[in-house]
Protein backbone atom coordinates (compact mmCIF):
# COMPACT_ATOMS: atom_id res chain seq x y z
CA UNK A 1 0.00 0.00 0.00
CA UNK A 2 1.01 3.37 -0.75
CA UNK A 3 0.01 6.53 0.71
CA UNK A 4 1.28 10.38 0.07
CA UNK A 5 2.35 12.78 2.52
CA UNK A 6 2.54 16.29 2.16
CA UNK A 7 4.44 18.04 5.34
CA UNK A 8 4.54 21.77 4.66
CA UNK A 9 7.18 23.55 6.65
CA UNK A 10 8.30 27.00 7.49
CA UNK A 11 10.91 27.31 5.08
CA UNK A 12 10.07 24.23 2.68
CA UNK A 13 7.27 21.68 1.72
CA UNK A 14 7.72 18.26 0.24
CA UNK A 15 5.78 15.56 -1.63
CA UNK A 16 6.50 11.81 0.01
CA UNK A 17 5.53 8.16 -0.78
CA UNK A 18 5.08 6.29 2.26
CA UNK A 19 5.22 2.54 1.11
CA UNK A 20 3.64 -0.07 4.05
CA UNK A 21 4.58 -3.82 3.48
CA UNK A 22 2.87 -4.78 6.79
CA UNK A 23 6.01 -4.72 8.46
CA UNK A 24 7.53 -1.21 7.65
CA UNK A 25 7.07 1.82 6.21
CA UNK A 26 9.59 3.19 3.57
CA UNK A 27 9.65 6.58 2.31
CA UNK A 28 10.46 8.26 -0.66
CA UNK A 29 10.79 11.86 -1.65
CA UNK A 30 8.97 12.58 -4.81
CA UNK A 31 9.13 16.90 -4.72
CA UNK A 32 10.47 19.35 -2.16
CA UNK A 33 10.28 22.53 -2.48
CA UNK A 34 10.91 25.99 -0.81
CA UNK A 35 8.24 27.87 0.99
CA UNK A 36 9.12 32.05 1.68
CA UNK A 37 6.38 34.11 2.89
CA UNK A 38 6.32 37.39 1.26
CA UNK A 39 6.06 40.90 2.97
CA UNK A 40 3.77 43.72 1.69
CA UNK A 41 2.73 47.33 3.22
CA UNK A 42 0.29 45.84 5.67
CA UNK A 43 2.31 42.86 7.27
CA UNK A 44 3.61 39.65 6.43
CA UNK A 45 1.81 36.61 4.29
CA UNK A 46 2.50 33.32 2.66
CA UNK A 47 1.61 31.72 -1.03
CA UNK A 48 -0.80 29.34 -0.55
CA UNK A 49 -1.59 29.37 -4.09
CA UNK A 50 1.83 28.97 -5.06
CA UNK A 51 2.29 25.87 -2.35
CA UNK A 52 -0.65 24.36 -4.00
CA UNK A 53 0.80 23.96 -7.71
CA UNK A 54 3.92 22.58 -5.72
CA UNK A 55 1.58 20.07 -4.03
CA UNK A 56 -0.44 19.57 -7.32
CA UNK A 57 3.18 19.01 -9.16
CA UNK A 58 4.48 16.61 -6.82
CA UNK A 59 1.12 14.34 -7.23
CA UNK A 60 1.63 14.58 -10.47
CA UNK A 61 5.08 12.75 -9.90
CA UNK A 62 3.75 10.75 -7.50
CA UNK A 63 1.51 9.18 -10.27
CA UNK A 64 3.76 8.99 -12.74
CA UNK A 65 5.59 6.19 -10.26
CA UNK A 66 2.95 3.75 -11.37
CA UNK A 67 1.94 2.53 -8.01
CA UNK A 68 -2.09 2.73 -6.51
CA UNK A 69 -2.06 5.74 -4.12
CA UNK A 70 -4.20 4.53 -1.36
CA UNK A 71 -4.36 7.88 0.59
CA UNK A 72 -3.18 11.36 0.92
CA UNK A 73 -2.98 13.57 4.17
CA UNK A 74 -1.51 16.96 4.74
CA UNK A 75 0.31 18.31 7.64
CA UNK A 76 1.59 22.01 8.46
CA UNK A 77 2.57 24.50 10.89
CA UNK A 78 -0.31 25.45 13.11
CA UNK A 79 -2.15 28.57 14.24
CA UNK A 80 -1.76 30.70 10.31
CA UNK A 81 -5.22 30.10 8.39
CA UNK A 82 -6.73 31.58 5.47
CA UNK A 83 -10.73 32.87 4.59
CA UNK A 84 -12.68 31.56 2.70
CA UNK A 85 -16.44 33.06 1.00
CA UNK A 86 -19.60 31.42 0.27
CA UNK A 87 -19.02 30.86 -3.20
CA UNK A 88 -15.44 28.80 -2.42
CA UNK A 89 -13.32 31.87 -2.90
CA UNK A 90 -10.08 32.63 -1.07
CA UNK A 91 -10.16 36.03 -0.22
CA UNK A 92 -6.73 36.76 0.82
CA UNK A 93 -3.47 35.44 1.31
CA UNK A 94 -3.08 33.56 4.71
CA UNK A 95 -1.13 35.98 7.33
CA UNK A 96 2.08 35.10 9.29
CA UNK A 97 2.22 34.15 12.79
CA UNK A 98 5.17 36.46 13.22
CA UNK A 99 3.53 39.12 12.36
CA UNK A 100 4.22 42.19 14.69
CA UNK A 101 0.72 43.12 15.19
CA UNK A 102 -0.09 39.97 16.39
CA UNK A 103 1.77 41.01 20.12
CA UNK A 104 0.05 43.90 20.55
CA UNK A 105 -3.55 41.99 19.80
CA UNK A 106 -2.37 39.02 22.60
CA UNK A 107 -1.82 42.18 25.34
CA UNK A 108 -4.81 43.81 24.34
CA UNK A 109 -6.77 40.23 24.46
CA UNK A 110 -5.21 39.54 27.98
CA UNK A 111 -6.37 42.73 28.97
CA UNK A 112 -9.92 42.25 28.24
CA UNK A 113 -10.22 38.86 29.11
CA UNK A 114 -7.41 38.19 31.71
CA UNK A 115 -4.59 35.56 31.47
CA UNK A 116 -5.50 33.30 34.43
CA UNK A 117 -8.58 33.03 32.43
CA UNK A 118 -7.89 32.40 29.02
CA UNK A 119 -5.48 29.86 29.59
CA UNK A 120 -7.60 27.34 31.93
CA UNK A 121 -10.46 28.16 29.34
CA UNK A 122 -8.22 26.56 26.53
CA UNK A 123 -5.21 24.94 28.45
CA UNK A 124 -2.82 26.77 25.73
CA UNK A 125 -0.07 28.37 26.32
CA UNK A 126 -0.38 32.17 26.08
CA UNK A 127 1.83 32.99 22.55
CA UNK A 128 1.12 36.03 19.93
CA UNK A 129 1.64 33.67 17.25
CA UNK A 130 -2.15 32.38 18.23
CA UNK A 131 -5.05 32.00 15.95
CA UNK A 132 -6.82 33.78 18.49
CA UNK A 133 -4.66 37.06 18.40
CA UNK A 134 -4.42 37.30 14.84
CA UNK A 135 -8.53 37.14 14.39
CA UNK A 136 -8.19 39.98 17.20
CA UNK A 137 -5.49 42.00 15.20
CA UNK A 138 -7.83 41.72 12.31
CA UNK A 139 -10.96 42.54 14.14
CA UNK A 140 -9.61 46.15 15.63
CA UNK A 141 -7.84 46.78 12.77
CA UNK A 142 -11.28 46.95 10.92
CA UNK A 143 -10.18 44.13 8.48
CA UNK A 144 -13.54 43.82 6.09
CA UNK A 145 -13.06 40.76 4.82
CA UNK A 146 -13.43 39.38 8.29
CA UNK A 147 -16.92 39.62 8.08
CA UNK A 148 -17.37 38.86 4.02
CA UNK A 149 -15.73 35.21 5.29
CA UNK A 150 -18.08 32.06 5.43
CA UNK A 151 -15.14 29.68 6.60
CA UNK A 152 -11.83 29.76 8.45
CA UNK A 153 -9.29 27.11 7.18
CA UNK A 154 -6.27 26.49 8.57
CA UNK A 155 -3.23 25.31 6.71
CA UNK A 156 -3.84 21.70 6.41
CA UNK A 157 -7.54 22.28 5.97
CA UNK A 158 -7.57 24.57 3.10
CA UNK A 159 -5.35 22.60 1.07
CA UNK A 160 -7.58 19.58 1.97
CA UNK A 161 -10.66 22.15 0.76
CA UNK A 162 -8.48 22.87 -2.10
CA UNK A 163 -8.09 19.37 -3.50
CA UNK A 164 -11.80 18.03 -2.51
CA UNK A 165 -14.04 21.14 -1.72
CA UNK A 166 -14.76 19.95 1.98
CA UNK A 167 -14.33 22.41 4.83
CA UNK A 168 -13.62 21.10 8.37
CA UNK A 169 -10.80 21.27 10.59
CA UNK A 170 -8.91 18.73 12.65
CA UNK A 171 -8.83 18.35 16.14
CA UNK A 172 -4.43 18.57 16.75
CA UNK A 173 -4.03 21.87 14.86
CA UNK A 174 -7.82 23.08 15.94
CA UNK A 175 -6.21 23.19 19.38
CA UNK A 176 -3.06 25.47 18.70
CA UNK A 177 -5.15 28.28 17.81
CA UNK A 178 -6.66 28.67 21.72
CA UNK A 179 -10.24 29.04 20.46
CA UNK A 180 -10.71 25.36 21.08
CA UNK A 181 -12.41 24.97 24.51
CA UNK A 182 -10.23 22.42 26.95
CA UNK A 183 -11.25 18.57 26.60
CA UNK A 184 -13.53 19.18 23.82
CA UNK A 185 -14.29 19.36 20.23
CA UNK A 186 -16.40 22.09 20.98
CA UNK A 187 -15.34 25.95 19.75
CA UNK A 188 -15.33 28.18 22.95
CA UNK A 189 -17.64 30.22 21.18
CA UNK A 190 -18.30 32.22 24.69
CA UNK A 191 -14.74 33.60 24.49
CA UNK A 192 -15.46 34.39 20.81
CA UNK A 193 -17.97 36.60 21.33
CA UNK A 194 -16.78 38.62 24.37
CA UNK A 195 -13.94 39.51 22.02
CA UNK A 196 -16.63 40.37 18.73
CA UNK A 197 -14.93 37.70 16.91
CA UNK A 198 -17.17 35.84 14.92
CA UNK A 199 -17.67 32.85 15.72
CA UNK A 200 -19.39 31.56 12.40
CA UNK A 201 -16.67 30.69 10.79
CA UNK A 202 -15.26 28.51 12.45
CA UNK A 203 -15.69 24.59 10.82
CA UNK A 204 -16.85 21.36 12.64
CA UNK A 205 -14.03 19.43 13.92
CA UNK A 206 -12.80 16.20 13.26
CA UNK A 207 -10.50 14.18 15.21
CA UNK A 208 -7.00 12.39 13.28
CA UNK A 209 -7.63 9.66 11.37
CA UNK A 210 -11.57 10.75 9.65
CA UNK A 211 -11.63 10.48 5.88
CA UNK A 212 -12.49 13.73 4.50
CA UNK A 213 -13.39 12.72 0.86
CA UNK A 214 -11.39 11.24 -2.50
CA UNK A 215 -10.17 14.26 -4.61
CA UNK A 216 -12.32 16.18 -6.52
CA UNK A 217 -9.37 19.11 -8.17
CA UNK A 218 -10.02 18.23 -12.01
CA UNK A 219 -6.44 18.43 -12.99
CA UNK A 220 -5.61 15.59 -10.81
CA UNK A 221 -8.36 13.26 -10.85
CA UNK A 222 -7.29 12.70 -14.68
CA UNK A 223 -4.24 11.19 -13.29
CA UNK A 224 -5.24 7.42 -13.04
CA UNK A 225 -4.45 6.37 -9.75
CA UNK A 226 -5.15 9.25 -8.00
CA UNK A 227 -8.60 9.65 -9.26
CA UNK A 228 -10.06 7.54 -5.97
CA UNK A 229 -7.10 8.58 -3.82
CA UNK A 230 -8.91 9.33 -0.25
CA UNK A 231 -8.47 12.81 0.94
CA UNK A 232 -7.42 11.73 5.30
CA UNK A 233 -7.29 14.38 8.29
CA UNK A 234 -3.92 13.07 9.14
CA UNK A 235 -2.42 14.77 12.73
CA UNK A 236 -2.22 17.46 10.66
CA UNK A 237 -0.22 20.14 13.12
CA UNK A 238 3.52 18.60 12.29
CA UNK A 239 4.37 18.20 15.35
CA UNK A 240 1.53 16.37 16.61
CA UNK A 241 2.65 13.79 13.60
CA UNK A 242 5.95 14.01 14.54
CA UNK A 243 4.99 13.09 18.03
CA UNK A 244 3.07 10.26 16.73
CA UNK A 245 6.30 9.08 15.00
CA UNK A 246 8.66 8.94 18.01
CA UNK A 247 10.00 5.62 18.90
CA UNK A 248 9.39 5.70 22.39
CA UNK A 249 9.33 2.15 24.55
CA UNK A 250 8.79 3.47 27.90
CA UNK A 251 4.98 5.15 28.42
CA UNK A 252 6.46 8.12 30.43
CA UNK A 253 9.33 9.63 27.84
CA UNK A 254 9.56 13.65 26.87
CA UNK A 255 10.59 14.43 23.35
CA UNK A 256 12.05 17.63 21.40
CA UNK A 257 10.32 17.87 18.39
CA UNK A 258 13.56 19.89 16.54
CA UNK A 259 12.83 22.04 13.36
CA UNK A 260 12.43 25.74 13.06
CA UNK A 261 10.28 25.70 16.51
CA UNK A 262 11.90 23.15 19.23
CA UNK A 263 8.62 22.02 21.05
CA UNK A 264 9.79 20.22 24.21
CA UNK A 265 7.35 18.35 26.23
CA UNK A 266 5.78 14.90 26.80
CA UNK A 267 2.61 13.05 26.31
CA UNK A 268 -0.52 12.94 28.73
CA UNK A 269 -3.64 11.53 28.65
CA UNK A 270 -5.59 14.65 29.20
CA UNK A 271 -5.01 18.15 29.45
CA UNK A 272 -2.81 19.10 33.22
CA UNK A 273 -4.37 22.58 33.58
CA UNK A 274 -3.05 24.19 37.02
CA UNK A 275 -1.66 26.93 38.30
CA UNK A 276 2.38 25.84 37.79
CA UNK A 277 1.61 24.78 34.03
CA UNK A 278 -0.16 28.26 33.47
CA UNK A 279 2.89 30.18 35.30
CA UNK A 280 5.42 28.06 33.24
CA UNK A 281 3.28 28.80 29.98
CA UNK A 282 2.85 25.20 29.14
CA UNK A 283 0.41 24.28 26.38
CA UNK A 284 -1.68 21.40 26.37
CA UNK A 285 -2.27 20.39 22.27
CA UNK A 286 -3.90 18.00 21.14
CA UNK A 287 -2.34 14.50 19.80
CA UNK A 288 -3.86 11.07 18.80
CA UNK A 289 -5.81 9.74 21.46
CA UNK A 290 -4.03 12.39 24.17
CA UNK A 291 -2.80 15.74 24.88
CA UNK A 292 0.99 17.17 24.31
CA UNK A 293 2.01 19.01 27.28
CA UNK A 294 4.60 21.02 25.99
CA UNK A 295 6.39 24.32 26.03
CA UNK A 296 7.91 26.40 22.49
CA UNK A 297 11.62 27.05 22.73
CA UNK A 298 12.67 29.46 20.07
CA UNK A 299 14.57 26.41 17.66
CA UNK A 300 17.15 26.63 14.97
CA UNK A 301 15.38 29.47 13.36
CA UNK A 302 18.39 31.10 15.45
CA UNK A 303 20.57 29.46 13.07
CA UNK A 304 19.17 30.18 9.79
CA UNK A 305 18.53 33.44 10.13
CA UNK A 306 22.20 34.01 11.33
CA UNK A 307 23.50 31.88 8.61
CA UNK A 308 21.45 34.20 6.01
CA UNK A 309 23.30 37.14 7.55
CA UNK A 310 26.72 35.62 6.97
CA UNK A 311 25.85 35.10 3.50
CA UNK A 312 24.71 38.63 3.28
CA UNK A 313 28.37 39.48 4.86
CA UNK A 314 29.94 37.20 1.97
CA UNK A 315 30.50 34.44 4.25
CA UNK A 316 29.93 31.46 2.29
CA UNK A 317 29.98 28.98 4.84
CA UNK A 318 28.09 25.99 4.38
CA UNK A 319 26.04 24.44 7.25
CA UNK A 320 28.42 21.65 8.24
CA UNK A 321 31.39 24.16 8.22
CA UNK A 322 29.54 26.38 10.73
CA UNK A 323 29.02 23.15 12.97
CA UNK A 324 32.41 22.53 12.11
CA UNK A 325 34.15 26.17 13.15
CA UNK A 326 31.50 26.02 16.23
CA UNK A 327 32.82 22.60 17.28
CA UNK A 328 36.34 23.63 17.68
CA UNK A 329 35.38 26.99 19.70
CA UNK A 330 35.94 28.07 22.99
CA UNK A 331 32.63 26.65 25.16
CA UNK A 332 30.24 28.35 27.48
CA UNK A 333 31.69 32.48 26.59
CA UNK A 334 28.22 33.46 25.09
CA UNK A 335 25.01 32.72 26.52
CA UNK A 336 21.95 33.98 26.10
CA UNK A 337 17.99 33.05 26.53
CA UNK A 338 17.13 32.10 23.05
CA UNK A 339 13.21 33.41 23.93
CA UNK A 340 14.10 36.49 24.00
CA UNK A 341 11.01 38.27 22.37
CA UNK A 342 13.73 40.63 20.09
CA UNK A 343 14.65 37.31 18.41
CA UNK A 344 11.14 36.20 17.14
CA UNK A 345 11.30 38.59 13.61
CA UNK A 346 14.27 40.35 13.84
CA UNK A 347 15.90 42.76 11.04
CA UNK A 348 19.31 41.83 11.69
CA UNK A 349 19.43 38.06 13.91
CA UNK A 350 23.40 38.12 14.21
CA UNK A 351 23.02 42.24 15.39
CA UNK A 352 20.36 40.93 18.16
CA UNK A 353 21.89 38.04 19.12
CA UNK A 354 25.57 40.35 19.42
CA UNK A 355 23.26 43.25 21.46
CA UNK A 356 21.87 40.70 23.62
CA UNK A 357 25.00 39.49 24.89
CA UNK A 358 26.86 42.86 25.14
CA UNK A 359 23.80 43.81 27.56
CA UNK A 360 24.59 40.85 29.73
CA UNK A 361 28.16 42.01 30.48
CA UNK A 362 30.06 39.10 27.91
CA UNK A 363 30.70 41.02 25.27
CA UNK A 364 29.75 40.01 21.76
CA UNK A 365 30.96 37.02 19.41
CA UNK A 366 32.87 38.10 16.30
CA UNK A 367 33.64 35.26 14.90
CA UNK A 368 31.04 32.43 12.77
CA UNK A 369 32.01 29.80 14.89
CA UNK A 370 31.56 31.73 18.44
CA UNK A 371 28.10 32.92 17.33
CA UNK A 372 26.97 29.41 16.30
CA UNK A 373 28.57 27.64 19.37
CA UNK A 374 26.62 30.17 21.54
CA UNK A 375 23.55 29.13 19.61
CA UNK A 376 23.77 25.95 20.16
CA UNK A 377 24.80 25.81 23.33
CA UNK A 378 21.99 28.33 24.74
CA UNK A 379 19.48 26.00 23.20
CA UNK A 380 20.64 23.18 24.51
CA UNK A 381 20.77 24.83 28.19
CA UNK A 382 17.00 25.95 27.73
CA UNK A 383 16.37 22.63 26.89
CA UNK A 384 17.18 21.50 30.00
CA UNK A 385 15.29 24.26 31.82
CA UNK A 386 12.14 23.49 30.24
CA UNK A 387 12.65 20.10 31.14
CA UNK A 388 13.41 20.39 34.75
CA UNK A 389 9.79 22.59 34.31
CA UNK A 390 8.07 19.91 32.69
CA UNK A 391 9.39 17.28 35.54
CA UNK A 392 8.14 19.61 38.07
CA UNK A 393 4.45 19.73 36.63
CA UNK A 394 4.19 16.03 35.88
CA UNK A 395 6.73 15.21 38.82
CA UNK A 396 8.20 12.25 37.44
CA UNK A 397 12.21 12.05 35.55
CA UNK A 398 12.56 11.62 32.49
CA UNK A 399 15.57 9.23 31.65
CA UNK A 400 16.21 9.98 28.10
CA UNK A 401 15.12 12.26 25.32
CA UNK A 402 13.86 11.71 22.42
CA UNK A 403 15.16 13.97 19.79
CA UNK A 404 12.60 14.06 16.22
CA UNK A 405 12.41 15.80 13.34
CA UNK A 406 15.13 17.64 11.03
CA UNK A 407 17.28 19.23 14.20
CA UNK A 408 17.90 15.55 15.34
CA UNK A 409 20.55 15.69 12.10
CA UNK A 410 22.96 18.17 14.03
CA UNK A 411 25.10 16.01 15.79
CA UNK A 412 26.81 19.01 17.78
CA UNK A 413 23.32 19.99 19.19
CA UNK A 414 22.41 16.40 19.90
CA UNK A 415 25.68 16.29 21.97
CA UNK A 416 25.01 19.58 23.69
CA UNK A 417 21.80 18.69 24.49
CA UNK A 418 22.79 15.06 26.36
CA UNK A 419 25.21 16.73 28.03
CA UNK A 420 23.28 19.66 29.08
CA UNK A 421 20.58 18.06 30.21
CA UNK A 422 22.60 14.91 32.05
CA UNK A 423 20.48 12.82 29.95
CA UNK A 424 20.89 9.87 27.11
CA UNK A 425 19.61 11.65 24.11
CA UNK A 426 17.71 9.28 21.24
CA UNK A 427 17.94 11.08 17.67
CA UNK A 428 15.75 9.88 14.99
CA UNK A 429 13.88 10.13 13.25
CA UNK A 430 14.41 12.95 11.06
CA UNK A 431 10.95 12.75 8.59
CA UNK A 432 9.42 11.95 12.26
CA UNK A 433 6.13 14.48 10.59
CA UNK A 434 6.17 12.23 7.39
CA UNK A 435 6.28 9.14 9.27
CA UNK A 436 3.37 10.03 11.62
CA UNK A 437 1.68 11.40 8.81
CA UNK A 438 1.79 8.16 6.86
CA UNK A 439 1.12 6.12 10.29
CA UNK A 440 -2.25 7.87 10.82
CA UNK A 441 -3.13 7.09 7.39
CA UNK A 442 -2.69 3.58 7.37
CA UNK A 443 -4.16 3.59 10.53
CA UNK A 444 -7.61 5.56 9.24
CA UNK A 445 -7.10 2.48 5.92
CA UNK A 446 -7.46 0.10 8.31
CA UNK A 447 -3.53 -0.59 7.95
CA UNK A 448 -2.92 -0.90 11.37
CA UNK A 449 -5.51 -1.97 13.91
CA UNK A 450 -4.70 0.17 16.56
CA UNK A 451 -2.68 3.03 17.89
CA UNK A 452 -0.34 0.36 19.59
CA UNK A 453 0.64 -0.83 16.36
CA UNK A 454 2.51 2.11 15.95
CA UNK A 455 5.79 2.94 18.18
CA UNK A 456 6.62 -1.37 17.26
CA UNK A 457 5.98 -0.09 13.23
CA UNK A 458 8.00 3.03 13.46
CA UNK A 459 11.14 1.38 15.29
CA UNK A 460 11.23 -1.05 12.79
CA UNK A 461 11.07 1.56 9.94
CA UNK A 462 13.91 3.47 11.00
CA UNK A 463 17.50 4.12 12.36
CA UNK A 464 18.70 5.78 15.64
CA UNK A 465 21.56 7.76 16.90
CA UNK A 466 22.32 7.75 20.97
CA UNK A 467 24.23 10.57 22.68
CA UNK A 468 25.70 10.37 26.10
CA UNK A 469 26.35 13.16 28.34
CA UNK A 470 29.85 14.58 28.84
CA UNK A 471 31.58 16.92 31.17
CA UNK A 472 28.96 16.93 33.00
CA UNK A 473 30.72 19.30 35.62
CA UNK A 474 31.17 22.17 33.43
CA UNK A 475 27.80 22.05 32.08
CA UNK A 476 26.31 22.68 35.74
CA UNK A 477 28.50 25.40 35.73
CA UNK A 478 27.23 26.86 32.32
CA UNK A 479 23.82 26.00 33.34
CA UNK A 480 24.11 28.41 36.64
CA UNK A 481 25.39 31.24 34.31
CA UNK A 482 22.73 31.05 32.13
CA UNK A 483 20.05 31.28 34.83
CA UNK A 484 21.84 34.30 35.54
CA UNK A 485 21.87 35.52 31.98
CA UNK A 486 18.58 34.58 31.62
CA UNK A 487 17.08 36.90 34.69
CA UNK A 488 19.36 39.87 33.26
CA UNK A 489 17.55 39.75 30.28
CA UNK A 490 14.25 39.48 31.97
CA UNK A 491 15.01 42.78 33.49
CA UNK A 492 16.73 44.55 30.96
CA UNK A 493 13.36 43.84 28.85
CA UNK A 494 11.61 45.57 31.79
CA UNK A 495 13.48 48.81 32.16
Amino acid sequence: MNVLTIDLGASSGRVMNAGFDGERITLTEVHRFPNKPFRIFDGMYWNVYAIYEEIRLGMTKANSLGAPISGLGIDSWAVDFGLVDSSGHLLTMPGHYRDPRNTVAMSEVIGTVGRHHLFHRTGIQLSPINTLYQLYAAKVSGYPLLDGSETLLLIPNLVSFFLTGQRSAEFTNATTTQLLRAMSLEWDTELMNQLQIPSSILPDVKLPGTVVDVIHDSELTGLSLLSQTKVIHTASHDTASAVVAVPHEDKDYAYISSGTWSLVGTVVDRPVITEQTENFNFTNEGGLGNYRLLKNVMGLWLLQETQAVFQKEDYALSLPKLLHLADTGHPFQFLFDPDDPRLLQPLDMLLMIRQICLETGQGQPVHPGDVVRSILESLALKYRYVLEELEMITGKRYNAIHVVGGGSRNQLLSQFTASATNREVIAGPVEASTLGNAAVQLLALGEIASPDEIQPLIRASVEIRRYVPHQQQAWDEAYNSFRKVMELQRLHSQS
